[in-house]
């Protein structure tokens, strides 16, 4: 009788973290819609995302102390994990997301830098140089198919009928470069060190990379680097005309604080490979807020275009991970309530 009831506790695990993780994908897809109600209102992309990393930094940060005291020492030990987190895959990431926006609709704007598990292949393919599975290659030529439909390069008259905004196309790319960065970066987090010691938490490295991605959105507004506008105008959300305090707040606390709690709950709790997938819900949840906050719509095509890029990063990572997954099928709890730790916090 025990033997039979031993799964459910893993079962239970595996709907809790399926939870999180979707809220966690909803959350962060309210990003782009929220950040372009700001821009809309007079806002540039540097302040936009100064004033959600700030807000999210503070609450995070507010979270950190509650559930894990000493994260800013932790923070200070493993400064450099910490600083290289903030500058690329959450200041470069959100600067260059939030410029791809102003340029682009929300959703071909976050397609564009979900390219990025495909430059995660490139380059491991690169750098290992051993040749990714012909699953993991056929996935990666769909999702570049797909993208090719979403910017319209082939339309019903050719190449020479596509319009394409080549601004917004580099700043889309530029974030999915440091998007797949943040995935290099947290397959070396979390665990054990070589050397015995515990590694970095991700409660600690998502506080402190955020303060550390404020700062630097911050300073370079300041600095003049980036140009850096508030204005107190109203936003329009929803058709709704509103102060521009509530997206602000609306940014720190859902695609952010709240986001990435979330995040850092659900992904604990799922296999890394499944994890990733319900990941790729983002896109279409941003796709959806663009549509009823801002009335964003998207064309049949680009629709299509949107369900085969997500069809071929899933078959790309299906067989990118194949090989760790049987490797590492021990891990899962399939038949006991223990937990796999898997270190990956935040997107958008």
């Amino acid at each position: 009788m025990a033997s039979t009831l031993r799964p459910a506790p893993a079962v239970h695990e595996f709907r809790m973290g399926l939870m999180f993780a979707v809220g966690s994908a909803l959350a962060f897809g309210m990003s782009g819609p929220l950040g372009k109600s700001l821009m809309a209102a007079g806002w540039s992309p540097t302040a936009a995302v100064t004033a959600r990393l700030a807000g999210g930094a503070l609450l995070m940060a507010l979270f950190a102390t509650a559930v894990r005291p000493g994260w800013i020492r932790e923070a200070l030990t493993h400064r450099r994990t910490v600083v290289a987190y903030g500058l690329v895959p959450i200041a470069g990431a959100q600067l260059f997301y939030y410029n791809a926006v102003n340029h682009l609709s929300v959703g071909v704007a976050l397609l564009l830098e979900y390219t990025a598990p495909v430059l995660v292949v490139a380059w491991l393919w690169i750098s290992t140089r051993r040749r990714p599975s012909s699953l993991t290659l056929a996935g990666a030529a769909t999702a570049v198919v797909g993208i090719m439909l979403v910017l319209g390069v082939v339309g019903a008259g050719g190449l020479a009928a596509a319009h394409i905004n080549l601004v917004g196309v580099g700043w889309g790319l530029a974030a999915a470069v440091c998007a797949a960065c943040y995935f290099l970066m947290s397959d070396k987090v979390g665990g054990q060190r070589p050397d015995g010691s515990a590694g970095l938490h991700p409660i600690t490295l998502a506080a402190g990379g955020l303060a550390v991605g404020a700062a630097t959105t911050a300073l370079l507004g300041l600095t003049g680097v980036m140009p850096m506008t508030f204005t107190a105008r109203d936003a329009v959300i929803a058709g709704w005309t509103t102060s521009w305090v509530v997206p602000v707040i609306a940014l720190g606390l859902v695609p952010t604080a709240v986001a990435y709690s979330l995040g850092i709950v659900g992904i604990a709790r799922l296999r890394p490979r499944f994890a990733s997938l319900v990941g790729l819900s983002e896109v279409m949840f941003a796709v959806l807020a663009a549509w009823l906050l801002l009335g964003e719509a998207i064309s049949a095509t680009q629709a299509l275009g949107g369900a085969v890029v997500l069809l071929g990063l899933a078959v790309a990572r299906l067989g990118d991970r194949s090989d760790t997954a049987a490797a590492h099928a021990a891990d899962w709890p399939d038949t006991v309530g223990e937990l796999p730790h898997t270190q990956s916090v935040g997107r958008n």
